[in-house]
């Protein structure tokens, strides 16, 4: 009889109900439902009865609690990998799953998106160095002190769990062996410069060709220069040669600003004289091709009229000629009285007049009273030889 019975408490002095009594009817049922046969006899067979449905129950219970452990979730960024008797069996995707429990079967939980950090010439900090890693020697002989991080991800949970013991650990010293490797065959100037992204990412192809040859599982998604240095004990010495690789440079750009200047000058000299032969050549070649001309239409004209040609051909020659000298040839067969006028002098007289005026006005005074006198000599120098031959 339960609490909530509407005859609770009206059946004369009847008390509360007994324990046992409860228990016995719930064992009843129990059986019941499982094909039992309910113990309605004596007290002696519901007391046998009692401990057996309740091993029952507690087996049931256990039995159940037994099969719900075999459930779990896989979250979107994990893969879950059944093992069965400690043998790969499947690999689970994101979601709710069942497996037979322990001890037949068991999962592994790996995270494939999860971003993992391997540092390598030091711990958390810059600062805090391992000479033991980040010491690493150069092609040229030279020690450089490097720091680096290595960034992986756990793409193939199979592999990473059967092939390799530890694999995270293999990261660690895949990355070491792989840098050393590179900085063995470069230079330090390289390595400390030019050089910190190719070499990263030459680390990591390196990387990660030997983790798949290894069948690790992991997948190398950055290798990070952190640091890149020479040693402590020869800071000083390489400060230096630094500072003289820069005096370099700066001389170097000097001496290119100097060869842009001077170049182009000269290139546009060189070609100006390059067009002004061109110009001189054609002047010449055609001047040669006129001559050539004029002389083949005389030489035919000459053919026509030869006496007269020659003459023409004197006449022009000796005008060209004489125009070109202050000489006067005067033909005197003739017995003419003629008066010869300087006009060279004079022209000189004139030039030399302009000539003084910039010079001063004592100056131009000075020339002015000495040409009358001078062309007048001329003169009576000249009448003087014409009466004598007369």
């Amino acid at each position: 009889m339960s609490m909530n019975d509407p005859q609770w408490g009206r059946r004369g002095n009847e008390g509360p109900p007994d324990l046992d009594e409860l228990w016995r009817r719930f064992n009843q049922r129990l059986n019941s439902l499982f094909g039992g046969r309910g113990g309605r006899g004596g007290g002696q067979s519901a007391g046998a009865g009692r401990p057996a449905g309740g091993l029952g129950v507690i087996l049931i219970l256990i039995v159940l609690i037994w099969a719900a452990s075999g459930i779990y979730i896989v979250d979107a960024s994990e893969r879950g990998v059944v093992l069965r008797f400690g043998k790969y069996l499947e690999t689970n995707l994101p979601g709710p799953h069942w497996h037979i429990p322990w001890p037949i079967e068991s999962v592994e939980i790996v995270n494939v998106s999860e971003v993992h950090t391997v540092e390598v010439g030091y711990r958390n900090n810059v600062r805090t160095k391992v000479p033991s890693e980040s010491l690493m020697l150069t092609d040229d002989e030279n020690i450089v002190d490097l720091q680096f991080a290595v960034q992986y991800i756990r793409a193939n949970p199979e592999d990473y769990l059967f092939y390799d013991r530890q694999p995270d650990e293999s990261v660690k010293q895949v990355a070491e062996s792989a840098i050393r490797e590179i900085v063995g065959k470069s230079k330090m100037d390289f390595v400390l410069y030019e050089g910190r992204e190719e070499i990263a990412v030459n680390a990591r192809e390196l990387m990660q060709k030997v983790l798949d040859r290894y069948k690790t599982g992991i997948t190398v998604s950055q290798v990070t220069m952190q640091n890149a240095q020479p040693p402590e004990e020869v800071q000083a010495a390489f400060d230096d040669a630094v500072k003289a690789n820069q005096d370099r440079e700066r001389q170097k750009n000097e001496g290119q600003a100097y060869y842009n200047d001077v170049v182009p000058k000269a290139q546009g000299t060189a070609a100006r004289l390059e067009q002004e032969a061109e110009a001189y050549k054609q002047r010449v070649v055609a001047a040669a091709e006129g001559e050539a001309s004029r002389f083949t239409q005389i030489l035919t004209e000459y053919r026509k009229a030869p006496r007269v040609t020659r003459d023409r051909l004197y006449l022009d020659a000796m005008q060209e000629v004489l125009s070109n000298t202050t000489k006067v040839v005067i033909d005197q067969k003739a017995n003419s009285n003629l008066l010869f006028l300087p006009l060279d002098k004079l022209m000189q007289a004139a030039a030399a007049t302009v000539e003084g005026q910039t010079a001063g006005v004592g100056e131009v005074s000075g020339t002015n009273s000495t040409m009358p006198s001078e062309s007048s000599r001329t003169r009576e120098a000249f009448r003087s030889r014409n009466r004598e031959t007369r």
